[in-house]
Order: structure tokens, then C-alpha cells, then sequence
């Protein structure tokens, strides 16, 4: 399954073209140039150095959140334009799923973390066996306290190690204090659209109705309102 995946969930973005488990092309970019600026380019990039087209994939996948507002509408709204007229899958995929996706083989805890602002952390609960990932708790937003207490009190559980990985990953790495937290290695820190494939991928072929994977149906998740919504209701509220 040949398939082109987007990530543009946080500061950083990347592209990636798999078929199957193997990269064909990847691009990754973390600068202040905004996504609108340079995802389109990437994914132009990505097609043009494996000599393929939108027109040969068997899927497009990308990050729907948690994340940035911005980035996530910005990465649903080019798959929708890549594949408008076509019949060609779409899958969106949990950003903080994607993120643990690289820890399947760890045989930990695996907590993914995004950073919410003064909102705090959006995270979730995985378990790896050594082969695959399990989710524990559903995508939520909690403050760093209480998510490093949870994670803590789970790793203690199931006398598993733990991970935190994730761009929120310096908010709790430096508060958790649990000898079974141990530390990520840079390179796996971030979310990458590789993942995100690999990730779609299952979801894809473990879904009994295939007809859900549309354009018409992608759509971003969001697990807090977005801040022009936050400043309208704090303005209603003042009055």
C-alpha cells in the first residue's frame, strides 16, 4: 500500500511517502516559516524525488489533533485538496498515537505529550507488549502534575518502564521524578509523517466499514475550544 502522510500538528512539519513498512521519501522541516508556507512545497518534494503521483496512492493520511489549531486545519484542508474529485482514502490519525507509534517495540509505558499552552499537556496512556501498542486512556488534556502522577501510578501498576515522548516533552521529564522514567532519545522525541503512515495503515485495515475514510469525513479533533472561541466567551462572561 503505497501511502503519503503529513504532520503538521506542532511547530515542526513532516512529509512522508511509504510503501508498505518502507520510506520512499521523506521530508522534515522545523523552522518559524509557518505550515502554509512550506507543506505543500514538501509534499511536492516528497512526490517529485520518488517519480510518483498523487494519482498512484492508495492513501492519504494526515495528523487531526491534539495539536495546534493552525497547523492541524492547515494539514486537513491539503488532503482535501490533494484528493478533491479523486477516490483515494483518507485517514486521519491521532497526533499523540502517531507520536508512540516509534516506542511499539519497547516493551514500556509509553506517554505522548503536546503541548497545550497554559492549558496544560494533550496526552494519552500506551502499552507496548514488545510488538504493538495498546491505548490505555483516551486523548485528553491534563495539567503536568496530574498526568505525571497518573503515568507514575500506572508504571508502578504494571511494573513497566515509562516514556514520555513528545514536544511537551521537557514540561514533565524535568517534574517526574519515578526511577522507572526513563529518558527519550532525541531522535524519537517528535512525531514524524513516517509514523503517521505506519499508523493510518492499521487503522485502515483493521476498520470494518472502509467507506468512513473519505475527504467529506476528515476532519480535525480538538479536545479544548480554539482561542478566538476562549476570548469570546471570557469577554461574555465579564459582562
Amino acid at each position: 500500500m503505497k501511502i503519503l502522510a503529513i504532520d503538521s500538528s506542532a511547530l515542526c512539519a513532516s512529509v512522508a511517502l511509504c510503501e508498505d513498512d518502507r520510506r520512499l521519501a521523506e521530508s522534515f522541516i522545523n523552522t518559524t516559516n509557518t505550515h502554509s508556507e512550506t507543506l505543500l512545497a514538501m509534499v511536492k518534494d516528497v512526490l517529485e524525488r520518488a517519480k510518483c503521483d498523487v494519482d498512484s496512492l492508495d492513501m492519504l493520511a494526515c495528523t487531526v489533533g491534539p495539536g495546534s489549531f493552525t497547523g492541524i486545519r492547515i494539514g486537513v484542508a491539503l488532503v482535501k485538496g490533494l484528493v478533491f474529485g479523486k477516490s483515494i482514502p483518507c485517514v486521519g490519525v491521532s497526533t499523540l498515537e502517531a507520536t508512540a507509534w516509534a516506542f511499539r517495540e519497547a516493551n514500556a509505558l509509553i506517554v505522548p505529550v503536546t503541548d497545550a499552552r497554559r492549558c496544560g499537556l494533550y496526552n494519552a496512556v500506551f502499552e507496548s507488549d514488545g510488538e504493538k501498542l495498546t491505548r490505555l486512556t483516551p486523548d485528553k488534556l491534563d495539567l503536568p502534575d496530574e498526568l505525571i502522577k497518573e503515568a507514575e501510578a500506572l508504571a508502578k501498576e504494571k511494573k513497566k518502564s515509562l516514556y514520555f515522548v513528545g514536544d511537551g516533552y521537557d514540561r514533565v521529564r524535568d517534574l517526574a521524578k519515578s526511577a522507572r522514567i526513563k529518558d527519550t532519545p532525541e531522535m524519537l522525541k517528535l512525531v514524524s509523517a513516517y509514523s503517521v503512515a505506519q499508523t493510518a495503515e492499521c487503522i485502515y485495515k483493521a476498520a470494518l466499514d472502509k467507506s468512513v475514510f473519505t475527504d467529506k469525513k476528515l476532519a480535525a479533533v480538538y479536545l479544548r475550544p480554539a482561542q478566538a472561541e476562549r476570548e469570546r466567551l471570557e469577554r461574555l462572561a465579564s459582562k
